[in-house]
């Protein structure tokens, strides 16, 4: 029997140090084909067959969407507009931060693969914030300047390796998998609509001598065989998703805010987790839910019990909404790309390839 939510239980997640470990949630998803349709998982230049892995049992699994590309999905929502309902609006729960670049051009923080230790956050006028909120994180542990910036650099963390090396484990972690796959592979042949050679754009010898590029250009016949046409899942198509309460309790702050950034950052956590998931992840694999098999929130205890909890979108919007009013974070804000901080960070590279030359 699932357990009614209420505040109270919420904030006991991110408050009781003897509170259950984890949220997870198992949901069965469809190919938009149905049951045994063709997926297509991400392909990989150095990986065959989309890097099915053969486990000892002998199952065959393979990654559909990895942890990193669902957070890259999931982070943007909180720039979504209320298209004229303000109770749905996200953007209101985290700091707007865009970098500028070009004549009018601007790149949201929340598009940024590396969050607020990607090289465009060092090659630009928030190098500075980034670094001193970094560097404070090192030396005290306090992650609050971090929170007020860029709070979803905490939610689907952030590693500045490149920098400070402070690192900041995902509070919120999803993942798509397809279990006993089978690969099927595809042929094709691409047939131009004029015979372009017996109209002179090219005559026999020429074509011999560069028919790579006549076919690279669409100039003549490609075969193209033995591809990788996609998988078939016999088992289920599994997105887990695992809120770590763990991770989420070892934040600290002052002692003045460390219990409000703790409620504040899993807000938005459980907001983006009760997201309705958008399955259009690549082309050939499009997903739903599995309408039959209804996918339960469970809280997971320290002994391994797994209780039922009525997690909705909804019921987090709230949660996440009065947590923000209780945390002061950081105003909208514009900063600007910095060429030269660019060619700074790149100059021991830059310095050996024109050596080279």
């Amino acid at each position: 029997m699932s357990e009614q939510l209420n505040n109270g239980i919420i904030n006991a997640w991110a408050d009781d140090p003897k509170g259950p470990v984890a949220l997870h949630l198992t949901q069965i998803l469809l190919p938009i084909e149905g049951e045994g349709g063709v997926i297509f998982p991400p392909t990989y230049a150095d990986l065959k067959d989309y890097g099915v892995e053969k486990l000892a049992d002998g199952r065959t699994v393979v990654t559909v969407d990895s942890v990193g590309s669902q957070a890259n999905r999931i982070e943007p929502i909180f720039r979504r507009e209320a298209d004229g309902e303000p109770k749905n609006d996200l953007s209101d729960l985290v700091p707007q931060i865009d970098i500028n670049y070009g004549e009018s051009k601007s790149v949201s923080i929340l598009e940024v693969g590396h969050r607020l230790g990607d090289a465009l956050v060092r090659s630009s006028t928030l190098k500075d914030r980034a670094n001193k909120a970094f560097a404070h994180f090192l030396d005290t542990g306090d992650s609050s300047k971090i929170a007020k910036l860029a709070p979803t650099s905490i939610v689907f963390g952030a590693w500045d390796s490149r920098d400070t090396s402070a690192k900041l484990p995902r509070i919120l972690q999803s993942v798509i998998r397809a279990w006993d796959v089978d690969v099927i592979h595809r042929s094709a042949q691409y047939a131009p609509p004029l015979d372009y050679q017996a109209e002179g754009l090219y005559d026999a010898d020429e074509k011999q001598q560069i028919k790579d590029k006549i076919a690279e250009r669409g100039f003549g016949h490609v075969p193209a065989g033995n591809m990788v046409g996609g998988v078939v899942a016999n088992g289920p198509i599994q997105r887990q998703i695992t809120i770590n309460l763990i991770a989420l309790r070892r934040l600290r702050g002052d002692a003045e805010n460390t219990q409000a950034m703790r409620r504040y950052i899993l807000g938005l956590a459980l907001v983006g987790a009760t997201d309705p998931v958008d399955g259009f992840l690549r082309q050939g694999c499009l997903l739903t839910a599995d309408p039959n098999t209804p996918s339960v929130w469970e809280a997971v205890g320290r002994d391994g019990v797994r209780s039922a909890v009525e997690l909705t979108s909804g019921a987090a919007l709230e949660f996440a909404k009065a947590a923000r009013s209780a945390f002061e974070v950081a105003p909208d804000e514009q900063f600007l790309f910095d060429k030269k901080l660019a060619h700074d960070d790149l100059k021991d590279v830059l310095g050996k390839s024109k050596g080279k030359q």
